[in-house]
This record gives structure tokens, sequence and C-alpha cells, in this order.
């Protein structure tokens, strides 16, 4: 079987030759750099917000070498969101470094000014299916994010996460070689 690759004419801030976007439903490349041998599957919406309600943002999305996205990424940037190198993400993941707060009960949380927090996911790990991945989340090297998880805190290098919110089930012991259960 061949596989056919959509060819797109995006302008991204940084984009390697041997990179592959299948189909995307939303993207804003200004904002998106991809290092080498990027993949990301079909309709993925990866969209940077540089403007919120008159306030200016810079936001920053790396897609580090190696990095792998199935279907349905929904991606949500104003600040800075970095996949590590060869990290595989499955599908129907969400990602975002904004959070609509509800601090003015008279007014609706969309029209409300929104906070943001960097986003940062090591080498090696493993995404899958539905996870969530909230803003100021920083995820350690080689580490395994179960299927449903919401991710609302720092994981540590050589971790399992699994629940809502996520919580270390395990962590690799070095010094025995070996996984231990939490």
């Amino acid at each position: 079987m061949v596989a056919t690759f959509v060819q797109h004419n995006f302008a991204f801030k940084e984009y390697h030759y041997d990179c592959i976007i299948k189909e995307p439903l939303r993207i804003t490349p200004e904002f998106i750099s991809l290092e080498k041998k990027v993949y990301i599957g079909h309709h993925a919406r990866i969209e940077g917000a540089s403007e919120w309600n008159g306030r200016k943002f810079s936001p920053s999305i790396r897609f580090c070498e190696g990095s792998s996205v199935q279907q349905n990424l929904h991606l949500t940037c104003a600040n800075s969101i970095v996949i590590g190198k060869y990290t595989a993400i499955a599908a129907n993941v969400t990602i975002t470094d904004i959070h609509h707060p509800y601090t003015d009960i008279l007014t609706p949380i969309e029209q409300q000014m929104i906070e943001v927090k960097e986003v940062e996911i090591g080498e090696d790990c493993k995404i899958y299916n539905n996870a969530v991945i909230l803003p100021g989340v920083h995820i350690g090297k080689h580490v395994t994010v179960g299927a449903n998880s919401v991710v609302t805190k720092d994981i540590p290098d050589y971790s399992v996460v699994v629940g809502n919110p996520a919580r270390v089930i395990k962590t690799f012991d070095f010094e025995i070689n070996k996984w231990v259960k939490k």
C-alpha cells in the first residue's frame, strides 16, 4: 500500500522537508516550529492565539524531532508548548496552555481575560487516547500518560500516570532496574 500525503503551502515558523501533516482541521503555521521527521495525523487543530480581548500574546508551538501525533489533536497556545523528541501522542488528545478563569460572575467566561502558563512534554513520552494536558504542566522524560487521564500538575521523569486528575502509579528505579508501584 502506498501512502499519499497532502502537500501544504503553509508558512511555518520552522519546517523540515521530511515532516508530514495530513489534512489539518485548523492550523496557524506562523507560530509552529517542526523539527525533523515530525508526523501530524488527520484533523489536527494546532492553533496559536496571538490576541485575546485586546491583549497581545506571542505563542510558540514546537514539535521536536521525531515527535508524532495521531488524529484529532486539539492544541491551543498563547504562550509556549513544546512536544519533546520522539514523543508519541495518540488520538483525540487535548493540550493547552490557556485557562479561562471565571473570576467575574457578571461577565461571560469567554469574554474574560485568559491566563496562560507554558506546557512542556519531555522526550520519549507516550500520551494515550483522550488525555488532556492542562496549562503549567511539565511532563518529564520517558513518561506514559494513560488513556483518558487529565494531567493537572508536573510529572517526574520515568513515570506512569493515570486518572482524573492524573496521579503517578509507578516510577522506574534505576538502582534496582525495575518499575516500582507507588
